[in-house]
């Protein structure tokens, strides 16, 4: 019976130390979702973190757990994963993105949690108890997604600019004004979706670890969905303000219809990776359509010396947080 309790209160532990750290990136990825609707005028900062928080919450009625079954069961062979492992992971991403929002950098709280899985399950079993297959393609959207949002976001650019020759500069601001808050909600019920679902899958694989769910069960228990919902939406609310600015000005300077076009083609990528059930950063997404957007101005428009930056911290993300958290996995089986 003390056993049963002991194993009872680890997991309970790690379960909140997951929501911590969905609550964290919620935290920090909600520049991801507000920088451009902030940074052109549309919502004030306040406005902007509760209507993304509530449009992350709103995901959990709309995508399927594709994204939680990858990370629950496709990153990592059977039998493997036990509470040192997911300690390890979830404290390597943890400490990744601590470093990264207080250095204002918008990396990857989504990569951050794949490279502490990787990690420390190296640490325990080595590469051979990885699945290739679901590692493989999360990696592939470390280049995949940016590409793809920059690609949709300057097609989206060069199609509103044609479509809207004849307008005034004027009337477009107007427009687009308020076309923006609907690419921004499209925008943060993406981001709910994805993100959400990764600290799902990681509670997921514990409850498989330690016994207390199945693994041919089709989906978790229904308190750990709302729960990892209801968290990201709490982090998002209280906003990565050290990030906003990167994001929304640094980059480039955005007016209402770049940002619409930016959050349509980072929405639109996000939806495609999520129905897939590929686990992909949002950052990455909206970086790479923001930069498309102030491509189809002009090459001087975006500072790419700032996104080179963002991309050095995208590159490290993984191997940075694989290392933290094999070194606490380390840790945590020497000592319990």
């Amino acid at each position: 019976m003390q056993t049963v309790q002991t194993a009872l209160w680890v997991v309970a532990l790690l379960v909140c130390l997951a929501i911590v750290f969905d609550f964290m990136n919620g935290f920090h990825d909600a520049a991801n979702s507000i920088a451009t609707v902030v940074s052109t005028g549309v919502l004030k900062p306040g406005q902007a973190v509760l209507f993304a928080a509530f449009f992350n919450l709103l995901a959990l009625f709309v995508f399927h757990l594709s994204v939680a079954a990858t990370v629950g069961k496709g990153i990592v062979q059977p039998g493997i994963v036990d509470t040192h492992v997911v300690f390890g992971a979830l404290l390597g991403a943890i400490t990744w993105n601590v470093v990264t929002w207080y250095y204002g950098i918008p990396s990857s709280s989504s990569h951050a949690l794949i490279g502490g899985i990787v990690g420390a399950v190296m640490a325990k079993s080595g590469a051979g108890a990885l699945v290739a297959g679901g590692v493989l393609k999360t990696v592939a959207f470390i280049f995949v997604s940016p590409v793809l949002g920059f690609l949709l976001g300057s097609i989206m650019m060069v199609v509103v600019a044609w479509v809207c020759r004849r307008a005034t500069p004027s009337k477009v601001d107007r427009w687009f004004r308020r076309l923006q808050l609907v690419s921004a909600g499209a925008y943060s019920l993406g981001h709910g979706g994805n993100d959400a679902q990764k600290t799902i899958g990681i509670i997921w694989m514990l409850l498989i670890a330690t016994g207390y769910a199945s693994a041919t069960d089709a989906s978790p228990p229904l308190w750990t969905i709302v729960s990892c919902y209801v968290a990201i939406a709490m982090g998002t609310m209280f906003g990565g303000w050290r990030i906003v600015k990167t994001m929304g000005q640094r980059i480039t300077k955005l007016k209402p219809v770049g940002g619409f076009c930016a959050e349509t083609g980072g929405a639109l990528t996000l939806f495609l990776a999520t129905w897939l059930g590929i686990p992909v950063s949002t950052t990455h997404t909206i970086t790479g359509a923001i930069v498309g957007v102030g491509s189809t101005q002009r090459a001087s428009a975006v500072r790419w010396g700032v996104a080179g930056n963002i991309v050095w911290a995208w590159i490290f993300t993984i191997p940075a947080s694989a290392l933290v958290a094999a070194i606490a996995y380390w840790i945590s089986w020497q000592l319990f």
